[in-house]
């Protein structure tokens, strides 16, 4: 719901900036973080607001960051692209696509070798899988036994390129097969789903049981980015948010007794009270000075 919240609210906004959006793909940012423990790390590719919020970064340094100022996590230099907060967990953003899965594997090796039982977590998307990076990656994650869990968010599109018309492998967590790593395919839109599947994998990580490819088979609810238009039909849109993941939890929730409607209305006014101090927390930061331009430039 924060996720949700956050983001409507951002787009909402004539200064909201290039940003791609995580709507419709909430469940798999929160069920993967679900999975983690302190001493974990999370890499996201460029599609980072929500893992950024699920791994628990706060809502007003976030926003703060996406609109350039210096009270993000990284001064406002950053961006959603580049968004990091190591000492949270957030290994950070990773604008290239592929980009963060040969730098997780690095920090799953720096794990292995501290001894702690940490895990390394890395939410790619489905365009990923046909970039030689991911492959590399698995082998090398497969030959070292590193504690490794590569998530790959899938909402079928590649911008607008269809899965099957870029990647021949179906399901994508097939393309672990071959290097004899652990994988399976989930519902992406229910996040228990996720969480059972990302937390199972983390506990034989942790046991030195090795790698594993976690494909979340998710919708996306925007067009691709801010900037770009939408490409599908207006009804296959409207079909697609019928499948609302925070929609389904609340039914599963109500029809479960853990909560009533009071209790969901109050959760719903929480949230958009916490994006209004997100929002507020942002406009009372300035903007970096100008000479920061070239500050962290080699």
């Amino acid at each position: 719901m924060l996720i949700r919240a956050f983001e409507t609210r951002l787009m909402a906004r004539p200064d909201h900036g290039f940003q791609l959006y995580s709507s419709g793909e909430e469940a798999v940012a929160v069920g993967v973080a679900s999975a983690m423990r302190t001493g974990d790390r999370l890499l996201s590719g460029g599609r980072s607001i929500g893992a950024a919020l699920a791994c628990g970064l706060d809502s007003g340094q976030v926003m703060a960051e996406l609109l350039g100022r210096i009270a993000g996590p990284n001064r406002g230099r950053a961006g959603r692209g580049h968004l990091s907060q190591p000492e949270s967990g957030f290994f950070g953003a990773h604008a290239v696509v592929a980009g963060n899965l040969t730098i997780a594997a690095g920090a799953a090796l720096a794990c292995q070798r501290a001894g702690e039982g940490g895990v390394v977590f890395a939410i790619f998307g489905d365009g990923a899988c046909g970039a030689g990076a991911l492959h590399e990656t698995l082998n090398v994650a497969s030959l070292w036994k590193l504690p490794l869990v590569l998530v790959c968010s899938n909402n079928g599109l590649s911008i607008s390129t269809p899965v099957s018309s870029g990647v021949a492998a179906d399901p994508l967590s097939s393309l672990a097969g071959p290097f004899g790593i652990a994988h399976a395919t989930v519902d992406g839109m229910d996040v228990e789903a996720v969480a059972a599947a990302a937390s199972g994998f983390a506990a034989d990580a942790r046991s030195g049981g090795g790698p594993a490819l976690l494909e979340c088979r998710a919708e996306r609810f925007t067009s691709h980015s801010s900037s770009t238009r939408e490409t599908r039909p207006a009804e296959q849109v409207t079909a697609i948010r019928e499948r609302c993941p925070i929609a389904h939890l609340s039914a599963e929730l109500l029809r479960g007794a853990v909560l009533d409607e009071t209790a969901l209305a109050a959760l719903e006014a929480e949230t958009e009270a916490e994006i209004d101090r997100a929002i507020a927390f942002a406009e009372a930061s300035p903007m970096p000075p100008a000479e920061e331009a070239l500050h962290d430039v080699v």
